[in-house]
């Protein structure tokens, strides 16, 4: 039994508000994107605002700028969901819902089993590899770090 799960953090710059024509393809499939991530093998724990997505949380001074928190039990079960679920659909259309990061926009980290991170602590995170770079502390799916020794 693993002592540490993975978190990650993961924010986007919308190009509309949630209610704009724009974003909404995006909006669109949010509950189902949603209850797929809950379905699957290996979710702990994702972040929710108000109602059942984390879309109203502003969690930086720009509101068009999201956050998305998950904890997952290992890295293989975050992996297999993003880019081998049908979730891999909305990072091929991304830009026409969001803008491109000049800089580091996901940040992956190990946290002790039952430790639900905070938004605070996923931006610090994030902060981490935009200035460090990939560490044990905040890493990428490309370079990865394996769970700390119990």
């Amino acid at each position: 039994m693993n002592a540490y799960h993975l978190a990650q953090v993961n924010v986007a710059l919308a190009r509309g508000e949630m209610t704009s024509d724009t974003m909404s393809g995006f909006v669109s499939r949010l509950d189902e994107i949603n209850r797929l991530a809950e379905c699957s093998k290996g979710f702990v724990w994702r972040l929710v605002g108000d109602g059942a997505d984390a879309t109203s949380i502003r969690a930086f001074d720009d509101p068009l700028l999201l956050v998305n928190v998950s904890v997952w039990e290992d890295l293989e079960s975050l992996k297999a969901y993003a880019y081998q679920s049908a979730h891999v659909e909305l990072i091929r259309d991304r830009d026409a819902w969001f803008h491109k990061l000049a800089e580091a926009h996901q940040a992956l980290w190990w946290v002790p089993v039952g430790h639900t991170p905070t938004v605070e602590e996923a931006k610090a995170r994030l902060e981490h590899i935009r200035t460090h770079g990939p560490t044990p502390t905040a890493f990428t799916f490309a370079r990865a770090f394996p769970q700390p020794v119990a």
